[in-house]
């Protein structure tokens, strides 16, 4: 059920890694794409608007949990690359104790700030109730959220990267039927969609505990294993919490942008609504790209496999570049058509807005191409603070877009604040991931120098002392 990264051919285990997990990713948008499309068939524009207006606070907060679950998985995949399955399983229950700490902690702030947001976002006030509806319910299903997240992050550590994805299949099947259920046949309103989103995580979360307590043998825990570590906690919080930020701090200048996307009205928020759940479907493949690229680079550290790391990279920078152009060519030829299925054909302001949009974000899709593969490999090398910096300049680019691009320009400022920031990560991530391999180098040569100074001196003893030398060891 597991699967060695540090042997083989990088191209061919990163394409068999990432494919299940890009269908991973199509699904988990599904929750999103498919609230969209239904709020925006069934309920209207304004109703469609008022989902969009939460997208930047739901990946503030969401973003955040996601985050820390995958820097809390960083460690089990070193562990594992290192061939230490009780110091894995320890980690492992380490990162249920703080799972859910962080996961009652923030339902519980949430919940109680979420209106005071989207108020101080200058949310239409056309669109405020039921704004307010649809997030309230999606904060309260934080715990399912670090409950799925964490438990398909161990899963993947291990190298098991299609079940998590044959989980999600099923659970992206259920928030359709309930989506209809509820939105169609209760009359729910946005309130069904969020209803819809939640319990179908729900479900997904559970099949992964699930899986992970009858299949995976190497990770039943012992109860001494099951005894809190504070220094452990400690190296998990200090992988996942950065890695959190790092997405929260990408999402300040998010909700900055669709601040400044309010003030154009509905409509703006309409059109940026349905574009961001298109744009969001096709960049599927860069998360799968980063995500492989975590697991791959925190293996191959953990078994101290350096120069596969470097083949690795070059490999996933090609199918990155390579998917950019194909993305580029449906924005062009079927921005249109892809912008009607949540709007009506007569909208078509709004629809050609979409189109717009699509165009300017995929033109840049190779910078979010890199932004991706070399973010999660430096933090699968265990540097998650890199993650940080570069997610403040991705915050200062979308906060120069909201504060001076929207005003100046309009809508075609919206359309250039996520390009801006791509381009100016990967300003800094590149110099960052030289600097993360040499620093590496360094401490492997050290400890490789180590190693053989503590084999001499031993076998000098063995040589002076055969009965010394053999107490030593007993």
């Amino acid at each position: 059920m597991t699967k060695d990264m540090t042997k083989g051919t990088p191209m061919k285990l990163i394409l068999g890694f990432s494919v299940p997990l890009l269908f991973g990713f199509l699904f988990q948008q599904f929750y999103s794409l498919v609230d969209t499309l239904i709020v925006g068939r069934f309920l209207g524009k304004e109703n469609l608007a008022a989902v969009g207006a939460t997208g930047s606070v739901n990946f503030l907060i969401i973003g955040f949990c996601m985050g820390i679950c995958s820097g809390f998985s960083i460690p089990v995949s070193h562990k594992f690359g290192a061939g230490d399955p009780k110091g894995m399983r320890k980690v492992v229950a380490n990162c249920v104790w703080l799972a859910a700490a962080f996961g009652i902690v923030m339902t519980v702030l949430t919940t109680l700030l979420c209106r005071p947001i989207l108020v101080l976002m200058k949310t239409p006030e056309n669109i405020l109730e039921a704004s307010y509806a649809y997030i309230w319910i999606i904060f309260l299903g934080i715990p399912v959220t670090f409950l799925y997240n964490m438990t398909s992050g161990v899963i993947r550590a291990l190298g098991d990267s299609r079940t998590p994805v044959i989980f999600l299949l099923m659970s992206s099947f259920l928030n359709i039927g309930l989506d209809l259920f509820f939105i169609v046949n209760l009359q729910w309103g946005v309130q069904g969609a969020a209803w819809a989103t939640v319990i179908s995580q729900g479900v997904s979360g559970v099949c992964c505990l699930l899986f992970i307590v009858k299949k995976f043998e190497i990770l039943r825990i012992q109860k001494d294993e099951w005894v809190p570590d504070r220094h452990l906690m400690g190296t998990l919080c200090g992988m996942g919490v950065p890695m959190g930020l790092q997405y929260s701090i990408t999402a300040i200048g998010s909700v900055i942008l669709q601040s400044a996307t309010n003030t154009l009205g509905s409509d703006a928020v309409a059109a940026v609504t349905a574009a961001g759940r298109i744009s969001g479907f096709l960049a599927c493949p860069f998360d799968a790209m980063g995500s492989t690229m975590a697991t791959y680079g925190g293996q191959n550290v953990g078994a101290g496999r350096l120069d596969r790391i470097s083949r690795g990279l070059r490999s996933c920078v090609m199918l990155g570049a390579g998917y950019s152009v194909i993305a580029l060519a449906v924005s062009v030829f079927l921005g249109r058509s892809l912008a009607m299925l949540f709007l009506d054909a007569g909208e078509t302001a709004i629809i050609g807005d979409v189109r717009f949009f699509l165009i300017m974000s995929t033109v840049f899709y190779f910078p979010l191409a890199l932004v991706n593969i070399v973010r999660f490999l430096i933090q699968g090398m265990g540097f998650p603070t890199f993650a940080i910096l570069a997610g403040v300049f991705e915050m200062l680019a979308r906060a120069i877009a909201g504060f001076v691009l929207v005003p100046l320009m309009g809508f075609p400022g919206v359309t250039l604040g996520s390009p801006i920031a791509w381009i100016l990560a990967d300003a800094f991530l590149i110099p960052a991931y030289f600097h993360v391999r040499k620093v590496m180098e360094k401490r492997l040569a050290w400890d490789k120098a180590q190693a053989e100074d503590t084999g001499t001196e031993e076998r000098e003893a063995r040589r002076v002392s055969p009965v010394r030398s053999k107490l030593k060891f007993i």
